[in-house]
Protein backbone atom coordinates (compact mmCIF):
# COMPACT_ATOMS: atom_id res chain seq x y z
CA UNK A 1 0.00 0.00 0.00
CA UNK A 2 1.24 3.25 -0.89
CA UNK A 3 0.12 6.64 1.24
CA UNK A 4 -0.14 9.01 -2.05
CA UNK A 5 -1.80 12.25 -2.18
CA UNK A 6 -1.36 15.17 1.04
CA UNK A 7 -3.20 14.23 4.36
CA UNK A 8 -4.31 17.44 6.56
CA UNK A 9 -4.47 16.65 10.66
CA UNK A 10 -5.71 19.29 12.67
CA UNK A 11 -6.12 19.57 17.23
CA UNK A 12 -8.34 21.33 19.05
CA UNK A 13 -8.76 20.49 22.40
CA UNK A 14 -10.23 22.18 25.42
CA UNK A 15 -6.77 23.02 26.74
CA UNK A 16 -5.06 24.61 23.93
CA UNK A 17 -6.63 27.98 25.18
CA UNK A 18 -5.14 31.27 26.69
CA UNK A 19 -6.61 33.92 28.63
CA UNK A 20 -5.28 36.97 27.97
CA UNK A 21 -5.74 40.90 28.48
CA UNK A 22 -5.14 42.83 25.47
CA UNK A 23 -5.96 46.26 23.83
CA UNK A 24 -5.63 47.18 20.32
CA UNK A 25 -4.93 50.37 18.08
CA UNK A 26 -7.05 50.95 15.22
CA UNK A 27 -6.50 53.97 12.17
CA UNK A 28 -7.00 57.13 12.83
CA UNK A 29 -5.37 57.90 16.40
CA UNK A 30 -8.14 55.43 18.19
CA UNK A 31 -6.76 52.73 20.54
CA UNK A 32 -8.99 50.56 22.52
CA UNK A 33 -9.32 49.77 26.36
CA UNK A 34 -7.62 46.85 28.39
CA UNK A 35 -9.67 44.40 28.52
CA UNK A 36 -9.20 40.19 28.04
CA UNK A 37 -10.66 36.99 26.08
CA UNK A 38 -10.25 33.65 26.83
CA UNK A 39 -8.91 32.54 23.66
CA UNK A 40 -9.16 29.34 21.73
CA UNK A 41 -6.80 27.66 19.44
CA UNK A 42 -6.78 25.43 16.63
CA UNK A 43 -3.83 24.08 14.35
CA UNK A 44 -3.77 22.24 11.39
CA UNK A 45 -1.00 20.42 9.22
CA UNK A 46 -0.51 19.40 6.01
CA UNK A 47 1.59 17.12 4.42
CA UNK A 48 2.98 13.91 3.20
CA UNK A 49 2.25 10.63 5.29
CA UNK A 50 5.57 8.96 6.61
CA UNK A 51 5.34 5.73 5.12
CA UNK A 52 7.13 4.06 8.30
CA UNK A 53 4.76 5.25 10.59
CA UNK A 54 1.41 6.16 8.61
CA UNK A 55 0.71 9.81 9.76
CA UNK A 56 1.65 13.19 9.08
CA UNK A 57 2.95 14.35 12.40
CA UNK A 58 2.72 12.53 15.76
CA UNK A 59 -0.58 13.91 17.65
CA UNK A 60 0.99 13.55 21.06
CA UNK A 61 4.06 15.98 20.20
CA UNK A 62 1.49 18.06 18.86
CA UNK A 63 -0.56 18.70 21.34
CA UNK A 64 2.11 19.06 23.76
CA UNK A 65 3.56 22.06 21.55
CA UNK A 66 0.75 23.99 21.16
CA UNK A 67 -0.22 23.43 24.63
CA UNK A 68 3.05 24.53 26.19
CA UNK A 69 2.91 27.81 23.72
CA UNK A 70 -0.70 28.14 24.84
CA UNK A 71 0.56 28.27 28.29
CA UNK A 72 4.03 30.76 27.92
CA UNK A 73 0.75 33.56 27.13
CA UNK A 74 -1.76 32.46 29.28
CA UNK A 75 -3.18 34.67 32.45
CA UNK A 76 -0.88 37.47 30.64
CA UNK A 77 -1.08 41.01 29.44
CA UNK A 78 -0.23 40.82 25.80
CA UNK A 79 2.16 43.70 24.04
CA UNK A 80 3.15 44.63 21.09
CA UNK A 81 7.00 45.07 20.48
CA UNK A 82 7.12 45.99 16.82
CA UNK A 83 4.24 48.56 16.72
CA UNK A 84 5.09 52.06 15.22
CA UNK A 85 2.72 53.24 18.01
CA UNK A 86 2.62 51.36 21.52
CA UNK A 87 5.77 51.77 22.92
CA UNK A 88 6.74 49.32 25.61
CA UNK A 89 9.61 50.21 27.94
CA UNK A 90 11.05 47.44 30.64
CA UNK A 91 12.16 49.04 33.51
CA UNK A 92 13.42 46.91 36.32
CA UNK A 93 10.58 44.83 37.40
CA UNK A 94 7.97 46.88 35.79
CA UNK A 95 6.68 47.31 32.29
CA UNK A 96 5.97 51.08 31.13
CA UNK A 97 3.31 50.90 28.04
CA UNK A 98 3.14 54.55 25.89
CA UNK A 99 0.87 54.88 23.46
CA UNK A 100 1.21 57.53 20.53
CA UNK A 101 3.74 59.03 22.65
CA UNK A 102 1.39 59.47 25.69
CA UNK A 103 2.36 56.95 29.28
CA UNK A 104 -1.00 54.53 28.66
CA UNK A 105 0.02 51.81 31.77
CA UNK A 106 2.84 50.29 34.33
CA UNK A 107 2.62 46.61 34.60
CA UNK A 108 4.36 44.00 36.45
CA UNK A 109 6.89 42.64 33.85
CA UNK A 110 5.67 38.93 35.50
CA UNK A 111 2.28 39.69 34.38
CA UNK A 112 3.32 40.48 30.60
CA UNK A 113 4.07 38.95 27.79
CA UNK A 114 6.39 40.67 24.73
CA UNK A 115 5.31 39.81 21.62
CA UNK A 116 7.17 40.43 18.45
CA UNK A 117 4.11 41.33 16.29
CA UNK A 118 3.09 44.86 15.66
CA UNK A 119 -0.35 45.14 17.42
CA UNK A 120 -1.92 42.28 19.52
CA UNK A 121 -4.85 41.44 16.89
CA UNK A 122 -6.59 38.09 16.70
CA UNK A 123 -4.89 37.93 13.16
CA UNK A 124 -1.70 38.21 14.80
CA UNK A 125 -2.27 36.60 17.54
CA UNK A 126 -2.83 33.16 15.18
CA UNK A 127 0.51 34.40 12.86
CA UNK A 128 2.72 34.67 15.97
CA UNK A 129 1.14 30.88 17.02
CA UNK A 130 1.88 29.10 13.69
CA UNK A 131 5.47 30.91 13.21
CA UNK A 132 6.28 29.68 16.95
CA UNK A 133 4.76 25.92 16.31
CA UNK A 134 6.66 25.79 12.69
CA UNK A 135 10.10 26.23 14.20
CA UNK A 136 8.91 23.39 16.92
CA UNK A 137 7.97 21.45 14.84
CA UNK A 138 11.07 21.61 12.52
CA UNK A 139 13.08 21.10 15.93
CA UNK A 140 10.69 17.99 16.58
CA UNK A 141 10.37 16.14 13.97
CA UNK A 142 13.42 16.92 11.91
CA UNK A 143 13.99 15.45 8.23
CA UNK A 144 11.78 13.07 8.62
CA UNK A 145 8.78 15.04 8.81
CA UNK A 146 7.35 16.67 5.13
CA UNK A 147 4.96 19.17 6.04
CA UNK A 148 3.57 21.15 3.35
CA UNK A 149 1.84 23.92 5.12
CA UNK A 150 0.70 24.76 8.84
CA UNK A 151 -2.65 26.73 10.05
CA UNK A 152 -3.54 28.33 13.42
CA UNK A 153 -7.13 29.59 13.98
CA UNK A 154 -7.41 31.78 17.24
CA UNK A 155 -11.12 32.62 18.32
CA UNK A 156 -11.21 35.61 20.51
CA UNK A 157 -15.12 34.70 21.29
CA UNK A 158 -17.40 31.65 19.97
CA UNK A 159 -17.50 32.78 16.32
CA UNK A 160 -15.37 35.17 16.24
CA UNK A 161 -11.66 34.17 15.12
CA UNK A 162 -8.95 34.61 12.94
CA UNK A 163 -6.16 32.07 10.40
CA UNK A 164 -3.31 32.56 9.48
CA UNK A 165 -2.25 30.01 7.16
CA UNK A 166 1.95 29.30 5.72
CA UNK A 167 2.67 27.06 3.09
CA UNK A 168 5.94 25.12 4.32
CA UNK A 169 6.95 23.53 0.62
Amino acid sequence: MTAGGEYRVSVTKDYLVFSSAHFITFAGHRCEGLHGHNYRVRVTLDGIIEEESWFVFDFVELKRIMKRLCDEIDHLVLLPLESDRVKVVEEGDVVKVSVDGKPRYTFPRRDCALLPIPNTTVEMLAKYLAVRARRELEQAGGDAVELTSIEVEVEENFGQSATYRESLA
